[in-house]
């Protein structure tokens, strides 16, 4: 199987699942709070993680952006939308810190001028989320800076899965199965379909991300869904041990099982 390297690290076949912890919107633009977010993050172990970058303009229109919805920052959608989104000081920042603490950070970009701006830091890898998945234009762009990509699969079909691999050409690409809706219901979850899905080479279990948050009844249309400090530093604590328990798949005798062997077998019994 093949390896995709993101940053210092290697994700396939036979290496450590590459965890990310999905901060997305759950900062609730207050940079302050992306900073805690982080932190948690990396005391539960995660390898990386990952915000979203929008240009507002783009990628809602004018009538979604006029839509009547009450929230801290207005009463329109656009109010909504452009609260959330962090700038160049707080990307500034958020790139500053993540070098601090030596962990990997990268977006989902839904736009082109959105991968632009982002050309502007360090980050190892693109994420494309399950929304854009069949953006086309967009595919190319990112492809184009040369960089690993990381792509989601929900709400998209065998089709298009395969459409969207043929633009973005399946070296350094990582597949995501994905279901969209959140948080999705087990019956919906349908982890039989990873091996099936197109590049599976590159898919299987090498990645994992979830989105996390302080507190899930904060303020926000992602928290519910989102697991909190303790959650998240389960859910690592629990991938890294099963790696542990897969071993290398060949049967031996441990040293420690000698004496349980000596004290328990029949006399006389041994082969």
């Amino acid at each position: 199987m093949s390896t995709v390297k993101v940053g210092n690290k290697l994700l396939g076949a036979g290496q450590p699942c590459y965890v990310i912890a999905e901060i997305g919107i759950n900062h609730n633009g207050d940079i302050d709070l992306a900073k805690r977010l982080i932190s948690v993050a990396v005391a539960a172990g995660c390898d990386a993680v990952k915000f979203q970058k929008r240009t507002v303009e783009i990628v809602y229109t004018e009538k979604e952006l006029a839509t009547p919805r009450p929230n801290p920052w207005g009463d329109t959608n656009g109010d909504l939308k452009r609260g959330l989104e962090f700038g160049e000081e707080e990307y500034d920042e958020i790139a500053s810190f993540c070098k601090s603490l030596k962990v990997d950070w990268f977006v989902s970009p839904w736009d082109e001028l959105s991968v632009d701006f982002m050309e502007n830091y360090d980050t190892p890898v693109y994420k494309i989320a399950s929304a854009s998945l069949t953006d086309d234009n967009l595919l190319k762009h990112v492809r184009a800076t040369g960089k690993p990509v990381i792509a989601s699969t929900g709400m998209s079909t065998y089709a298009e899965i395969d459409h969207a691999v043929e633009v973005l050409g399946k070296e350094n690409l990582i597949l995501m199965h994905t279901t969209s809706t959140y948080p999705a219901k087990y019956e919906q979850l349908n982890l039989r379909a990873i091996p099936t899905t197109v590049a599976a080479a590159v898919l299987g279990a090498c990645c994992v991300e979830r989105h996390i948050t302080m507190d899930r009844a904060m303020w926000g249309s992602d928290q519910s869904a989102s697991l909190e400090p303790n959650g998240i530093s389960r859910l690592v604590r629990d991938i890294r041990l099963v790696e542990q328990s897969l071993g290398d798949g060949i049967k031996r005798v441990y040293e420690e099982e000698v004496p349980v062997m000596k004290k328990l077998r029949r006399v006389g019994a041994a082969v």
